[in-house]
């Protein structure tokens, strides 16, 4: 090991967490290959290769490690005001003592695997490095789809190279002689996932699970390189990147924020409806954003895999998201089918009659239970997908010419409508957000969940401090250099409950739009709220739709955007007397707009 600093953090660790033995990951398919196959052999994972799909996993987890744990979830700094409120909290040499008690032998009867990794691709001057130290194979296998792992990631950190340090454990020794279980971790009570920004450090103990353990996902890619990105003037959010070519042969390059169930990954994965024109998938998740010497925002897509949602997933939503996950893939939670292959509810329009669920149970279709988890989950390489765009990997990173905000509501707010000045786009990013209508939690029907940039779980900071940063970056250029912002909403309804807008491929009539805007080649009106398109302006040839359901679609009613304000004004409070000075000024400005 060349590297002196990294060497010693390994030791240290070795003697903190005893594993029976170290391996230093190189990042190689041999490897991947045969840790896959040991996990088949242990009965750990399942080996899924029929005429469907090639060379792919299915793994289970315990019941109680399925999905992202935020109430587990610190952001651990010295001093309280630098987390802010909208992350817990915890003293970091508090935390950190906390932490090392349970550390302390955890990984007895275990194999400790280092994974050097880089976040973008390798080299390039937006890319950050980590080392994750994990007992978890299926993090292993995981991080080695999702991230560049390896020996070539070691040859960029040199000898002094700066790296984020990111220690893993499921938190379950073995005794000699004792069995492991399926899926090892701890109780909820016990599981931490910590973030230390002031020390570009990630800790997390107890989960196996997703964002939890693949360190270089949320933890790094959102949590720890938000404050980077503060520190440095850059941005990293939680955004898809669109390549978006024109049949006049012009690209442009945009970015997309939405919470999830709002149809990201069914964005970025586009067909579009509109003859001649070409979508391509640059990223579905992760966005870093960074000025160059002309005065634009670029953004690289620092991860090398997709780690998505398979629930909802089928050839209807996403026939390119299908595609990608035909081979090399990993499954997590998924039900198996009779002759060895994957399934989950909406795959397919009709169930099959019989399954293995998630949690290895015979699955009938009526069965109480779901087959597959509601946050089943695949982990696929990007390069597989049919639509990546050739230079998905470029190490200069794509130009921004537009960016997208939006949340799944049913009411108030119109399908598209741009945004007056980059400040104002930050208001509307600002209180982003979906309403909340399943009938399971019907005392807050209607309610809006805010979101800010959808963010809200992964700002690695004071959320008062994130907007500033983004205001800060509005005035690092000239404003017609500045990507235009834009509020979409792809889910508004009627009074009877049914959708407005048809959605999937023919989202591409509203990007049309968004690209001409840019180009300066469509024409839009000012509304209260922001510039909709013209009439006329909205490209619906071909297109069997209502006239009546467009102009709901575009309508600002008064009432409904009063009440609106004051729903914005109580989430404001989140801030208390840190409120941003500009959002204020942009809330007084929607006021007066809508007349109040």
């Amino acid at each position: 090991m060349r590297h002196k600093h990294l060497q010693e953090w390994i030791d240290e660790t070795v003697s903190w967490c005893e594993p029976d033995r170290v391996v230093l990951w190189q990042g190689t398919k041999s490897e991947y290959d045969n840790l896959a196959e040991a996990q088949i052999r242990a009965k750990k994972a399942i080996r899924i290769d029929n005429k469907h799909r090639k060379n792919c996993i299915l793994f289970r987890t315990d019941p109680s490690d399925v999905a992202r744990v935020e109430q587990r979830t610190f952001i651990s700094t010295k001093n309280e005001r630098d987390a802010g409120p909208t992350n817990n909290w915890i003293r970091s040499d508090i935390l950190k003592d906390e932490m090392k008690r349970r550390y302390q032998g955890s990984m007895r009867g275990r194999t400790m695997y280092v994974i050097p990794f880089s976040m973008g691709p390798i080299g390039s001057v937006f890319s950050k490095i980590g080392v994750e130290i994990t007992d978890s194979p299926y993090v292993v296998l995981n991080m080695h789809i999702m991230t560049r792992t390896g020996d070539k990631v070691l040859d960029i950190l040199g000898e002094n190279g700066d790296f984020v340090k990111c220690l893993h454990s499921v938190g379950y020794p073995l005794s000699p002689g004792q069995a492991d279980p399926l899926w090892p971790c701890t109780p909820i009570e016990e599981k931490f996932i910590s973030q230390f920004p002031e020390d570009n450090m990630i800790w997390s103990y107890g989960s196996g699970y997703g964002g939890n353990a693949l360190l270089g996902k949320k933890c790094f890619a959102l949590r720890i390189a938000s404050n980077q990105a503060r520190r440095e003037k850059w941005l990293a959010e939680h955004m898809l990147i669109l390549k978006l070519t024109s049949p006049e042969g012009t690209t442009k390059y945009l970015t997309g924020s939405f919470p999830s169930a709002c149809g990201k990954t069914n964005l970025a994965m586009i067909n579009p409806t509109l003859a001649g024109w070409k979508a391509e998938t640059i990223g579905d998740d992760i966005a870093w954003l960074r000025f160059k010497d002309d005065g634009r925002l670029y953004a690289i897509n620092p991860e090398a895999g997709f780690f998505g949602v398979a629930s909802g997933t089928s050839w209807k939503s996403n026939p390119n998201a299908m595609k990608t996950i035909e081979s090399d893939t990993i499954f997590t939670n998924v039900a198996l089918t009779d002759d060895g292959d994957v399934w989950w509810e909406d795959m397919t329009e009709t169930k099959p009659s019989h399954l293995i669920d998630w949690q290895g149970r015979d699955w009938y279709p009526d069965s109480p239970n779901k087959a597959a988890h509601p946050n089943c989950r695949f982990t696929a390489p990007a390069s597989n997908c049919p639509v990546i765009a050739e230079n998905w990997e470029d190490p200069e990173g794509v130009p921004i010419s537009a960016m997208l905000f939006g949340g799944r509501r049913p009411s108030t707010i119109p399908l598209v409508y741009q945004s007056f000045s980059f400040e104002h786009g930050v208001f509307l990013a600002s209180i982003m957000g979906s309403e909340i209508t399943a009938a399971t939690i019907s005392d807050k029907i209607g309610i809006v969940r805010r979101d800010p940039f959808a963010m809200l779980p992964f700002i690695g900071y004071h959320i008062s401090d994130y907007i500033e940063h983004w205001l800060e970056m509005g005035k690092l250029t000239s404003s017609e250099k500045l990507p235009l912002i834009f509020s979409i909403n792809w889910f508004r309804k009627d009074e009877f409950g049914n959708y407005l807008w048809p959605g999937f491929g023919e989202n591409s009539r509203v990007l049309k739009w968004i690209f001409n805007q840019s180009e300066g080649l469509s024409r839009g009106i000012a509304s209260p709220v922001g510039i909709i398109p013209a009439a006329n302006e909205l490209d619906l040839t071909g297109l069997d739709i209502d006239e009546n359901a467009i102009e709901k679609l575009f309508e600002v009613d008064t009432e409904s955007w009063k009440a609106e304000i004051a729903s914005i004004e109580d989430h404001y409070k989140l801030y208390g007397d840190l409120l941003p000075e500009e959002l204020s000024k942009q809330l007084d400005l929607l006021k007066q707009r809508v007349g109040i």
